[in-house]
């Protein structure tokens, strides 16, 4: 399967890219690095700089239809970046339009916000998005790992960092159905 990881071009949470980056490749899938704009991106350790990870194709040049699933890492920027962006706004879409799973940890659902997926689907986030997705429809859970399926797709929603294990594990297991 090819797994489409959506970022900005910075303001990334680097383990919620990298995590996530090695379940899917370590379990045979491809990994593809969209972004907003070609060249390399900037994640960060919290307020950190970390590491840059280079970008494979251009969200503008990227199509739902090229993929199998689409995976969203947090950081506060990274979401709220690709929440201006009418490409990576629509790309998203294309996922829940095409009935594709996705997979968003921490602020990551800012986007999914912006792209109006969230009507009936119940998930989680970090706590400071709760009032956000209640006002874009969605139900706001307080839980490790989220998977809802009461809608086009699979959503797989998690809090934060320390959630990573169980979110990659959940994330392993859709792919695999």
């Amino acid at each position: 399967m090819q797994v489409a990881f959506l970022v900005a071009t910075e303001g990334i949470e680097q383990i919620e890219l990298t995590e996530p980056w090695k379940a899917v490749t370590g379990a045979g899938h491809t990994a593809k690095l969209v972004s907003t704009d070609s060249g390399k991106v900037q994640a960060f350790n919290h307020l950190d700089k970390a590491d840059t990870f280079p970008v494979d194709v251009t969200v503008a040049q990227a199509k739902p239809d090229d993929f199998d699933a689409l995976v969203l890492p947090g950081g506060v920027a990274n979401p709220d970046a690709l929440r201006m962006d009418q490409d990576a706004v629509a790309f998203a879409k294309g996922f829940f339009d095409a009935g594709k799973p996705v997979a968003a940890i921490c602020h990551a659902p800012w986007t999914l916000v912006e792209a109006d997926v969230l009507r009936g689907r119940t998930l989680t986030s970090w706590p400071s998005l709760r009032t956000d997705i209640t006002n874009a429809g969605g139900t706001w859970v307080d839980e490790q790992v989220k998977v809802c399926t009461g809608g086009p797709n699979t959503l797989i929603t998690s809090r934060k960092p320390d959630d990573l294990k169980v979110f990659c594990d959940t994330v392993l297991k859709t792919l695999k159905e």
